[in-house]
């Protein structure tokens, strides 16, 4: 028997029609394998293990790991007994690998960060996380949750809200919502950010960090004295899209 520990954010999902749906949202036929983020008890695993590509799971908890060694003995050798954030990913075997997984609420936003500095290396995401995160992810421009994430996340992968997880199918109950979204990489993804892609990061950071303020004064800390004639400066930050952000950058650039 697992705990689940709260310092691990650890809440299991204990519904197995809800975890086969979650396994069923990944194309697992364009998948040249797939990473299993805090399998915990296995409720994902059991539907997963019997697919035809190579499978691995990353588990930092003692417990879990022992339970997924006794329980899922033939997939010893691809448990990863480790934190998914301080993962190598140049250690792993394959170099391209889809992610699926109930994340922990506490670092699921630092988890999206990770991913986005290996996107060449992940074509697919299918996980469950809280749902006020799900839908700012997955939020379009002109919204109150668009935010830092969703312009990072979505310029290089399509993301789709599938669905909503009540509390009380996890033990313990969580006190929100969950939500399960699906990433998948745009096919352009090498070329949608034509620009410096770290200071397009830095200028997407820089601006939501004052979200109510015009671009013109939120993006000081990198203008100085510069000064930019354009219209768009006179905008909000949730009022630009991907494209958007990506103009801005250039125009930066070019100052």
């Amino acid at each position: 028997m697992v705990t689940p520990k709260k310092k691990l954010g650890q809440h299991f999902l204990t519904d197995e029609n809800i975890a086969q749906k979650i396994v069923n949202a990944l194309d697992f036929s364009s998948a040249e394998a797939v990473l299993e983020i805090g399998p915990g008890t296995g409720v994902l695993t059991q539907w997963l293990k019997d697919k035809e590509v190579p499978f691995y799971l990353i588990e930092v908890d003692t417990e879990s790991i022992e339970y997924l060694n006794a329980t899922y003995p033939t997939l010893t050798q691809n448990l990863l007994e480790q934190d998914f954030l301080k993962l190598d990913f140049d250690t792993l075997p394959m170099k391209s690998f889809s992610i699926i997984g109930n994340l922990p609420y506490n670092i699921s936003s630092q988890i999206f960060f990770k991913i986005l500095d290996a996107v060449e290396r992940i074509p697919q995401i299918v996980c469950m996380i809280q749902y006020e995160v799900a839908q700012r992810i997955s939020s379009p421009p002109n919204n109150k949750q668009y935010g830092i994430l969703s312009v990072l996340l979505q310029a290089y992968y399509d993301i789709e809200f599938l669905f909503k997880v009540p509390p009380q199918v996890f033990n313990p109950p969580p006190k929100v919502d969950s939500g399960v979204i699906r990433l998948t990489r745009r096919s352009d993804y090498e070329t949608s950010i034509n620009c410096d892609k770290q200071l397009f990061k830095n200028v997407v950071k820089t601006g939501f960090n004052q979200r109510r303020k015009m671009l013109s004064n939120s993006l000081k800390p990198i203008l100085g004295d510069k000064k930019i004639d354009n219209h768009i400066m006179n905008k909000r930050p949730e009022q630009l899209g991907v494209e958007d952000f990506v103009s801005l950058t250039r125009l930066i650039e070019s100052v």
